[in-house]
């Protein structure tokens, strides 16, 4: 396979990612096609099997690159902050512009949900969040935040979770949650 041709064929790939995230937020994990992938992706649907080994296989990596590029933001916003307290603030801050029925929010929902079902999309899932757990303690950790890691793991969960509440208590956002959530960056004696 040439240069164009390598190309063509991460073209068409990323093209398939992006068609079985947007269905997944659309129609749910279990109402999105092989046919329906190809459609939106603008290919045949033999390509779809061509570049993966099943319409799940493709539902799980589209998911799993979408939550990873989600999460990808946090270098970028701790390199913004000075203080345990300011990450957290723009880490919240981030959450406001997604609604809980906006396509980010019901991806990651469908994703949980499959998730439960799936062995291997839940430790796809798993790992993705250790990554955001992993780099997130690790900058508390510099920063004098006692228990890096597991203070790290409960914003993480506190963020998904808010993530998922957004569609039913629309009143969560930033200003509301900050405070509380805040608490769980103080360092020894008191400084944030």
């Amino acid at each position: 396979m040439g240069p164009k041709s390598a190309d063509r064929g991460r073209e068409v790939r990323q093209r398939l990612l992006e068609a079985a995230a947007e269905l997944i937020a659309e129609r749910g994990w279990s109402g999105v096609s092989t046919r329906m992938v190809a459609e939106r992706a603008g290919v045949g649907a033999g390509l779809v099997h061509y570049h993966f080994a099943s319409v799940q296989v493709l539902l799980s990596a589209a998911a799993v690159a979408a939550m990873r590029g989600v999460g990808e933001s946090l270098g970028p916003l701790l390199e913004r902050a000075a203080t345990p307290a300011e990450a957290l603030e723009l880490l919240v801050a981030s959450l406001d512009r997604y609604t809980g029925d906006d396509a980010v929010s019901v991806l990651f929902i469908e994703t949980y949900l499959a998730a439960t079902r799936d062995p291997r999309l839940r430790d796809e899932v798993a790992e993705v969040m250790a990554e955001f757990g992993t780099r997130l303690g690790g900058w508390l950790a510099d920063h004098g935040v006692a228990e890096a890691g597991t203070t790290a793991a409960v914003v993480g969960s506190a963020i998904d979770g808010l993530l998922m509440q957004r569609a039913l208590q629309p009143e969560l956002t930033a200003a509301t949650v900050l405070p509380v959530l805040t608490r769980l960056v103080e360092t020894p004696g008191g400084a944030r």
